[in-house]
């Protein structure tokens, strides 16, 4: 988690998430897959209010070859920043990793 923070907000050179004011990615593998699936979030319209403040949003990461998926959960504060992310089923990966699978595998 702190990886992810430190990645997204500086620290973590040419690999960390692209995050523009409305955009994010977050990169998973799905469990018993190669494959590596880039999860789009729009901070604008997929975000659902949580009744303590704040967001959350909650997305299933399926790749085009792999049977298998991943849960997303993303917690995000007041200010629309992530604040937690969780991966089930799954693993979070940079997107060094996204492109490299993608590379080899003719994406």
């Amino acid at each position: 988690m702190m990886e992810f923070l430190r990645r997204m907000f500086g620290g973590g050179g040419s690999t960390r998430p692209k995050v523009d004011d409305r955009y994010m990615a977050l990169y998973v593998q799905p469990k018993r897959c190669p494959e590596v699936v880039m999860v789009r979030i729009d901070r604008y319209n997929d975000l659902s209010e949580q009744d303590e403040g704040g967001y959350f949003v909650r997305k299933l990461a399926r790749g085009e070859r792999c049977p298998f998926g991943a849960e997303v959960l993303v917690t995000f504060g007041k200010n629309r920043q992530p604040v937690e992310v969780t991966v089930i089923d799954g693993q979070e990966v940079d997107e060094a990793a996204y492109l490299a699978w993608r590379q080899g595998n003719g994406g």
